[in-house]
């Protein structure tokens, strides 16, 4: 039982923090818009089942970049506003990993779409 509350705790805690990306994250919703539109693009693509899945989970992953860099960007927030070379770097490296995240997506669909 103590396993199922802990879990049920867990659940929350994540719905929260999908509550407040998607309320605070410009980024996280053109994301989602993105998420949409290429999902909304899957059923058309003649590719295979397992294509259309590894398509649609590249296309989440986006999604979690997008949250561990958020992430980063408040806990360095909490630290201090005051300009930090070591923040700096903290955040223009969870910038950076959202953008190689899409770039890897945008490859990988060029790839499935154009070879498969």
């Amino acid at each position: 039982m103590r396993v199922l509350k802990r879990l049920y705790k867990a659940t929350l805690y994540s719905m929260a923090g999908l509550r407040t990306v998607f309320r605070d994250e410009v980024a996280f919703k053109q994301e989602l818009l993105l998420l949409a539109l290429g999902f909304g693009v899957l059923p058309f693509l003649n590719v295979e089942a397992l294509t259309k899945v590894l398509l649609g989970f590249s296309l989440v992953s986006i999604l979690i970049a997008e949250l561990i860099n958020t992430a980063i960007e408040n806990v360095v927030d909490r630290i201090g506003t005051e300009y930090h070379e070591l923040s700096k770097k903290a955040k223009d490296i969870g910038s950076a990993l959202v953008f190689l995240t899409i770039v890897c997506v945008a490859i990988f669909w060029c790839l499935l779409i154009l070879y498969v």
